[in-house]
């Protein structure tokens, strides 16, 4: 018997992904519960595990194919990989012409009805069962013959053939039972501005390579919160000085104590935690004709990853220490380094802090992640000379920036929450005392 690799559910409103990459090929051996395939969704990249052990003796979906939720991937059935490729190789034993008793027959082996499993995969996948050779008793059909039919064209087709040829010329194409409705599902969708000529020159030395779904829906969110937000950017700066001797007055005892180091993530969390208090319509957003005030804080963090920008989720982050923040914040940091945030670890955020500082960002104008209507942007503590009780003196400085959606916040609230945040950083025990 065969095991069918199905896409998991991949969380809320999430429906399709897109097949990243097989670690096996037809044939090889795996283990249960090993990686073997890897989908890019929206949000985020996951790898589905082998659901039994056994050889992988079926490949449904290629790189590049675009799945939904529960569709068929692949099959694990039994044995070594030269007993289980054997199925797909060989065409299933048909009745020698030399028998004469055989000849009536036939007929019959055709019109017995498939195996309900079989029958199962060949309406989602689009198959004629008169098609299969039968290996079953009187030549039912049954499950892993329909499993070698589908592998045998793969196996087969030319390997400069594109995917359109393989739909029009009657391959199975497994993650989309109904191809014909597909178009209408987005009719208002604009057309794709077409690329102005480039010269001959210019095109040798050009590489052309498929945006992931993640980057896809990067480009898609952010221009969407251009669009729909009344996006506005108030700035201010803020003195680090007492929050970088705290620290370093203190490092070496908090993560001896708390097994974390002491950075600044854990001092703005707080702080804008504090200041979302006061000023609720920066933690609002908008539905419909209401607005929504929540009454907990969510931070998203974001993190640059090396397959785009993702924005994993502190969620309630204002019942939680400093040292809680610093653990959190660095156990998400890790997962989104190493592909490995789940869907619950993206959804929910309520207010959003981005740290550009780490690569140099002197400043910038943060973009809003809707529906949130607040994202305060971190920037590159620098040296300059600044006015302190009338004296100059130069002092480590950061520039803050507030983006909010002005449809929520009022200018008034926008910059009172600014020096908040700033009052919180430049006297640091008002963290502690809650003031």
């Amino acid at each position: 018997m065969s095991t069918e690799i199905r896409v998991p559910t991949l969380g809320e409103s999430v429906t399709e992904a897109t097949i990243g990459q097989w670690f096996k090929k037809v044939g090889d051996t795996v283990n249960a519960d090993e990686p073997i395939v890897e989908l890019e969704t929206d949000k985020v990249t996951i790898e589905v595990p082998a659901p039994a052990s056994g050889v992988l003796e079926a490949i449904a979906a290629n790189p590049g194919d675009t799945v939904d939720v529960n569709a068929l991937l692949g099959a694990i059935g039994g044995g070594t990989g030269a007993a289980a490729s054997a199925p797909a190789a060989t065409p299933a034993p048909q009745p020698a012409p030399s028998q004469p008793s055989a000849a009536p027959q036939a007929p019959a082996a055709t019109d017995r009805a498939p195996a309900p499993s079989a029958q199962k995969l060949i309406n989602e996948n689009g198959l004629n069962a008169a098609d299969i050779n039968g290996s079953g008793k009187s030549g039912q059909v049954l499950k892993e013959d329909v499993l070698a039919s589908i592998l045998r064209p793969q196996a087969n087709a030319p390997a400069a053939q594109p995917a359109q040829a393989l739909d029009t010329a009657g391959a199975p194409k497994l993650y989309n039972p109904a191809p014909a409705s597909a178009p209408a599902a987005k009719p208002a969708e604009a057309p794709k501005a077409a690329r102005s000529p480039v010269a001959a020159d210019d095109a040798s030395r050009e590489e052309r390579v498929k945006m992931t779904r993640l980057r896809q829906t990067i480009a898609r969110r952010l221009k969407d919160a251009q669009n729909t937000a009344a996006m506005l950017t108030t700035f201010n700066e803020v003195d680090m000085k007492p929050v970088m001797d705290l620290r370093n007055q203190y490092k070496e005892l908090f993560e001896k104590k708390h097994g974390v180091k002491l950075g600044f993530m854990g001092f703005f969390t707080k702080a804008v935690v504090h200041a979302l208090k006061e000023i609720p319509a920066v933690n609002a957003e908008i539905d419909g004709d209401d607005l929504i005030y929540k009454q907990y804080a969510h931070i998203g963090v974001a993190v640059g990853t090396d397959k785009g920008l993702v924005v994993p989720v502190v969620r309630n982050a204002d019942g939680m220490s400093i040292a809680e923040i610093e653990k959190e914040i660095g156990n998400l940091g890790k997962k989104a380094r190493d592909g490995q945030l789940s869907m619950a670890d993206m959804q929910g955020g309520t207010f959003t802090i981005s740290n550009g500082g780490v690569y140099g960002s002197l400043m910038s104008t943060p973009i809003l992640n809707a529906p949130q209507s607040g994202i305060l942007g971190m920037h590159k503590i620098q040296e300059r000379p600044v006015v302190v009780g009338g004296q100059i003196v130069v002092r480590p400085m950061m520039y803050l920036a507030l983006s909010y959606d002005h449809r929520i916040v009022d200018g008034k609230e926008a910059v009172t929450f600014l020096v908040r945040v700033k009052e919180s950083l430049e006297a640091p025990e008002r963290l502690v005392l809650d003031l």
